[in-house]
């Protein structure tokens, strides 16, 4: 019997559809973002690095474009990722006061519309490999800010379940008993490895994590190969404790923090290598940046901020200015861009890339920069960064190449000087074009400068105060 007219109709109508769909899909730029955790700006080959190689990682700067003037919102972990996410400077979300912790009991709101909530707003299959650190109870995870699935440690690699109580001994030489006795992640640690919602290993073999989120990440290009997917892979290291898998070990802890970045590096290959092998390297946009300056403290077990002043923690170019390529679409092979941009500018950017408005009800601070990634401007739309320390407070601004920081200084509680007035603070004011490690002051020769700095910083960090939204906090059993 012959379908009816009607039916074959109803029939081809669907045939057309079901074709166009995949077209569509087949059109959509991929993404994938790779975060490191607590890289310096100089510890890449092609950011100057001379003791540390990394050819994969160099590789996105041959075929794509380095960015030498990127910033983080934040010197520390949990506010960085915030605003990576978010679009937003970590205060606009509530994310700003430091890093969270396993007794914390607060999260990023699931209210806050994230990349993957966006990109998974258009069919996208999305996925979080590493890292998260922005929440641990299940209200807060990944699956619960836009991601199809997660695998990871859900803090700092340094962190212990459920009390952080416990922790061996800190500091470079308890880092160097660490690295001289591998098994010690399994001995000295109780930290988690979540699988979506639930811990699935205590204490995580620490050794394997960066080589694991690399072959999960493999592997979920591999089953989306023919649907636009989102991978963000926010690596553990090298934030210490440092560990490597035992076949790529050096043993010597002088070199531990190169045996880690190198093997980044590595796996960094290995995922490049499979967008080759699966003919996705033309269609898909591969971001590899870090979520702060390195922790200069544990010397040789952290990195090198480069020619930058400071490092982690601080609101000196070290701690917010990290090394980054991107490669993709349109964007033009072995290209270097010095403008300012940064991690709150990468939201508004996809959504321009995927053609999809970012919605409205909530402001973000991040700008569409696309233009910027493609070579089509020469001048970023991003003209000002304003700068908070690691525990939320407003400290400075960059506006073009003068950077103005504020400091209070450190004092007692109702601490006062002879006068009997608080102390003043410091004010630095700095020619990055020409001074680009902060060297010297020049706020006495331009105090209309440091003027209108002044005022434009404490202008834009009112309207943050006042348009802040709430994070997300547990409620009391």
């Amino acid at each position: 019997m012959k379908p009816s007219t009607p039916r074959l109709l109803f029939l081809s109508l669907c045939i057309a559809f079901l074709s166009l769909a995949g077209r569509a899909n087949a059109s959509s730029p991929n993404f994938v973002i790779i975060f490191a955790d607590d890289q310096g700006y100089g510890d890449l080959s092609c950011f100057g690095s001379e003791t540390i190689q990394t050819p994969n990682v160099d590789r996105l700067a041959k075929e794509g474009k380095k960015f030498t003037s990127f910033m983080v919102a934040s010197p520390v972990c949990t506010p960085s990722r915030a605003a990576l996410l978010t679009g937003c400077y970590p205060k606009r979300v509530g994310m700003h006061q430091h890093v969270l912790f396993p007794t914390s009991t607060k999260g990023l709101n699931p209210e806050e519309h994230t990349i993957a909530d966006h990109l998974k707003s258009q069919g996208y299959a999305t996925a979080c490999f590493g890292k998260w650190h922005l929440g641990h109870h299940p209200e807060v995870l990944p699956t619960s800010n836009g991601f199809d699935t997660y695998l990871g440690i859900p803090y700092s690699n340094d962190m212990n379940h459920p009390d952080n109580k416990g922790k061996p001994q800190g500091g470079p030489a308890g880092m160097d008993l660490l690295w001289k006795d591998p098994e010690s992640t399994l001995t000295k640690w109780k930290t988690p490895l979540i699988k979506d919602e639930e811990i699935i290993e205590l204490p995580v073999d620490q050794r394997t994590v960066t080589r694991r989120y690399t072959q999960h990440a493999i592997d979920f290009i591999k089953q989306h190969r023919d649907e636009p997917f989102f991978v963000y892979l926010p690596h553990s290291m090298p934030h210490i404790p440092l560990y490597v898998p035992d076949d790529v070990r050096d043993p010597n802890p002088l070199n531990a923090y190169i045996n880690v970045i190198e093997h980044i590096d590595f796996e960094v290959g290995r995922l490049l290598n499979t967008l080759d092998e699966l003919k996705l390297t033309g269609n898909t946009y591969v971001i590899y940046t870090t979520d702060n300056g390195p922790w200069l403290p544990f010397k040789h077990h952290g990195g090198s901020a480069g020619p930058l002043r400071d490092g982690k923690g601080t609101t000196f170019e070290g701690g917010q200015r990290v090394p980054c390529l991107i490669r993709g679409p349109g964007i033009p092979a072995g290209t270097v861009c010095d403008e300012l941009t940064g991690t709150i500018d990468v939201l508004p950017t996809i959504a321009t890339l995927t053609g999809k408005a970012l919605p409205t009800e909530n402001r973000i601070d991040g700008i569409d920069v696309s233009r910027l990634w493609m070579g089509e401007i020469k001048e970023s739309p991003r003209t000002e960064f304003v700068h908070y320390t690691s525990q939320g407070n407003l400290e400075g601004i960059r506006q073009g190449n003068w950077k103005l920081l504020v400091k209070k200084p450190r004092q007692r509680r109702n601490q006062k000087n002879q006068k009997g007035t608080q102390a003043k603070p410091q004010i630095m004011l700095f020619d990055l074009a020409n001074d680009v490690s902060e060297k010297n002051n020049l706020a006495a020769q331009h105090p209309e400068i440091v003027e209108r700095l002044q005022k434009r910083m404490t202008q834009i960090d009112s309207e943050i105060t006042e348009n802040a939204r709430t994070p997300w906090f547990k409620n009391p059993k």
